[in-house]
């Protein structure tokens, strides 16, 4: 339905006359007709208050189709780093309304997370700046660390808090209910490796060595994760670079050398793999993670302006390939490299 006739119907359900309305809005009765008659089309600014006086969403005043209000919810999330309450609200109305709908249930749950998760992270990064401060303030008190540690992915030192057996127990029932399947058992594997559950992980190494579509690059590194996980670094580091030697122009296996050699404080070789995979990837546009990977050995070797110039190619990386303007993630590259720069 064209904008000017929904106008027309809200009018007509709430009784009001053109003069009426153009009253509400501070305009003249000729515009509110022009509107109705698609002579003209309100201003963009007019929006919000037209939905306030006919208690609308602005969605509803475009009769959008579900699938398109999903496309809009998602874009949303997308470019804008925090969403009003009272967006928050209408998307989670809306979305909720769609869980039933066998036609959208499977992507309105999805964006079910994101809207969460979204609101998370953005609450996260104010639970880490106040905690932060809190514990600057008084540097000895406990107050604050646990929300730290929560917010911020800080180490928590308590076994019993920093495992992952719980994630462990949801990707077993996942793995279990869905015989054949990768991604539950590459889950499965990664949380029992993080607790260096090698047993476990090499058991289910095995039933994933039977999923035909299995990415076969992880089948080889997880031999290796697994021989760390033992704590026999010499088995580990030989599996590693038999599979370089055997790969070296696969961006896939370079890539999970940088990811293992980082992970063992090598930052060098890190560093060289984490090149040598971005420049071998085939396909465009690529993905940052060497890049962010990169920047992150800098930043913690304290060279904060390198560090910063490995944001410089993200943020050209995210612009020119990814032909991003104004999304969420590229806001956040720019801010890691003005927060490096003033390190530096």
């Amino acid at each position: 339905m064209e904008l000017g006739k929904k106008i027309r119907q809200l009018r007509f359900k709430a009784s009001m006359t053109q003069e009426q309305l153009a009253e509400r809005l501070g305009i003249g009765a000729q515009s509110v007709s022009k509107w109705e008659n698609a002579v003209a089309m309100p201003d963009i600014t007019t929006l919000p208050l037209l939905a306030e006086i006919f208690g609308v969403s602005i969605d509803d005043l475009f009769d959008l189709s579900a699938e398109q209000r999903l496309n809009r919810i998602e874009h949303r999330l997308d470019f804008e780093a925090v969403l009003p309450q009272d967006v928050f609200m209408e998307y989670e109305e809306f979305l909720k309304t769609q869980l039933s709908d066998k036609a959208h249930q499977e992507r309105a749950t999805e964006l079910m997370a994101y809207l969460y998760w979204h609101r998370m992270y953005a609450d996260g990064k104010k639970v880490r700046r106040w905690a932060q401060e809190a514990i600057r303030r008084a540097p000895n008190e406990k107050g604050c660390r646990y929300m730290l540690q929560m917010a911020g992915n800080y180490t928590i030192w308590d076994w019993n808090m920093a495992n992952h057996h719980k994630a462990v127990g949801f990707y077993k029932e996942l793995a279990e209910a869905n015989p054949g399947m990768k991604m539950p058992l590459y889950d499965l594997i990664e949380n029992l490796l993080a607790d260096h559950r090698a047993d476990e992980a090499e058991y289910y190494l095995g039933l994933l060595d039977r999923v035909k579509d299995a990415n076969p690059v992880l089948k080889d590194v997880y031999r290796a994760h697994i021989a760390l996980a033992r704590f026999d670094a010499p088995a580990a580091d030989r599996i590693m670079e038999e599979l370089v030697q055997a790969h070296p122009d696969d961006a896939g296996y370079l890539f999970e050398a940088a990811q293992y050699y980082a992970r063992k404080c090598e930052y060098d070789k890190a560093i060289r793999f984490y090149e040598a995979s971005f420049e071998k990837t085939p396909r465009k546009p690529r993905f940052q993670d060497e890049l962010m990977g990169i920047a992150a050995i800098w930043e913690i070797r304290g060279d904060y302006r390198k560090a910063a110039e490995t944001y410089d190619r993200i943020i050209d990386l995210l612009e020119n390939e990814w032909g991003m303007t104004e999304e969420v993630e590229l806001q956040t590259a720019k801010a890691e490299k003005a927060r490096l720069l003033e390190k530096a």
